[in-house]
């Protein structure tokens, strides 16, 4: 694109102080990630691709579907069946000649998170899973990398900015929220996903300009209900001596103990051939080891609380398997 055209393009953010033609060549140079291509990703992705960012990548492992559509904008009736993530760098490159939209269809895991980290200047984590969550800030917080992380549920949701200097999502959340619902279960809202996305949009370009006070350490609160928002700084809160992690399903071996929490309806196939099949509520009932335990679930929610239930007591290492229904 000339010049001409590239300044008519940016003018409007380019007027801006904090932007400029220095901070304009900040944004083309920059490598951002995105993790989820739903309803927080559209609107991450639409401004992203809007502002100029040089390199946008992609991931995510759902396909577009017409229940998508009421929340997460940047798809067409025509786009079912496509990888979300396919759409998405489709759309980014349409929108916006001037980045270089790349896309997976991988799911985050454990085996690549560390190396997603390692490969881009910032991750926005959109996928809205607190085992994606989780791992996500872990590799973040080991490699120095900007994470800005959003969830969503019902009408409300919270945008923050982790690691890179500041704390991690675990020193905000070292355990889970009560309730496991998720958007597919309790519902959403199409505008409250597009306000939270937004301001994860807005927080990525912040921390690629250098703006002060910086995104990270920030969290954001809003309740679309009472259209009230709230926010806090938490730089000093400390990171947590311990918590459980993740592992992804190849790192389970042969010595570990493996407890499926889900039942055949839900994954007809068990983690492992040799997995023990139960559920929270009779967790306890399994006899004591010094073996690892893997405690598997869809989502890592279910696996979590068995993990809190056993670990006063249980004298081995314990992990978990968010796998999914499979």
């Amino acid at each position: 694109m000339g010049e001409g055209n590239e300044m008519s393009r940016y003018a409007r953010q380019m007027i801006l102080p904090e932007v400029g033609p220095e901070g304009q060549e900040k944004l083309s140079k920059a490598r951002v990630k995105v993790v989820g291509a739903g309803g927080l990703g559209s609107p991450v992705i639409q401004y992203l691709a809007g502002a100029g960012i040089g390199t946008l990548s992609v991931s995510d492992p759902d396909r577009v579907a017409v229940t998508n559509l009421h929340r997460q904008v940047i798809y067409t009736e025509d786009r079912t069946e496509l990888y979300k993530a396919q759409a998405a760098a489709e759309y980014a490159q349409r929108l916006n000649g001037d980045v270089s939209a790349i896309w997976s269809p991988d799911a985050v895991t454990p085996n690549n998170a560390v190396d997603i980290a390692n490969h881009f200047d910032i991750v926005v984590d959109c996928a809205d899973s607190y085992a994606a969550s989780y791992i996500l800030s872990d590799a973040c917080l080991e490699t120095n990398t900007p994470l800005i992380s959003a969830s969503v549920l019902q009408m409300t949701g919270y945008v923050g900015g982790f690691c890179a200097g500041a704390p991690s999502l675990r020193a905000v959340f070292p355990e889970l929220p009560d309730h496991a619902a998720s958007c597919a279960t309790a519902g959403v809202l199409g505008p409250v996903v597009g306000i939270i996305g937004s301001i994860q949009a807005q927080m990525t370009l912040a921390h690629i300009l250098g703006l002060d006070p910086s995104p990270l350490g920030q969290f954001v609160h809003f309740d679309a209900q009472t259209m009230r928002s709230s926010s806090f700084r938490f730089d000093g809160a400390p990171e947590p001596q311990a918590g459980h992690r993740f592992i992804s399903a190849r790192k389970i071996t042969s010595d570990d103990l493996v407890v499926d929490l889900r039942d055949s309806e839900e994954a007809p196939r068990k983690a492992t051939a040799d997995a023990v099949r139960t559920t929270i509520d009779k967790i306890e009932t399994l006899p004591n080891t010094d073996r690892r335990t893997v405690i598997c679930c869809a989502s890592g929610l279910r696996a979590w609380r068995a993990a809190d239930r056993l670990k006063p007591y249980w004298r081995g290492e314990i992990v978990l398997a968010a796998l999914g229904p499979t």
